[in-house]
């Protein structure tokens, strides 16, 4: 019987999406008072610069990632979110808009796997970060 992870192709974006729901899940289960997350400065580049300083500790990095999750796994964004991030966007990706559909998709496709590439270590990085806050070895 083969995995459920053997059964898409390694490149596969369900498979990705998989492997970031199984890490936040993971990280549910490991990180038992996330509360201890509070005022713990996070050394990772990527949560202040991009999140307007809505994630400024470890525990609103913990409350984002889950949020990002729960938005992948039920597909609920709020219309006033999705269009106030993307107005930015709208801007940028009108020149692609013009190209052909084929490489519009692969350059979404692209940035999506990055996306949650870059998720999925970061959720794994953030449980291994509690892990030494509460002083047990990975």
């Amino acid at each position: 019987m083969q995995s459920a992870e053997t059964t898409f192709n390694k490149n596969s974006l369900l498979l990705a999406l998989r492997r970031y729901s199984s890490a936040v899940c993971d990280m549910e289960q490991t990180i038992l008072l996330p509360s201890l997350l509070r005022d713990v400065p996070s050394d990772d580049l990527w949560d202040c610069e991009a999140a307007e300083e809505s994630c400024t500790d470890l525990y609103s990095n913990y409350l984002m990632l889950k949020a990002i999750r729960n938005t992948a796994e039920s597909n609920l964004v709020r219309l006033d979110d999705h269009k106030a991030k993307n107005t930015a966007l709208n801007k940028t990706l009108e020149t692609l808009l013009d190209t052909d559909p084929e490489a519009l998709f692969g350059f979404h496709l692209r940035g999506l796997f990055s996306v949650m590439s870059d998720l999925t270590k970061k959720t794994q990085s953030l449980t291994d970060k509690y892990m030494n806050i509460i002083g047990v070895a990975n």
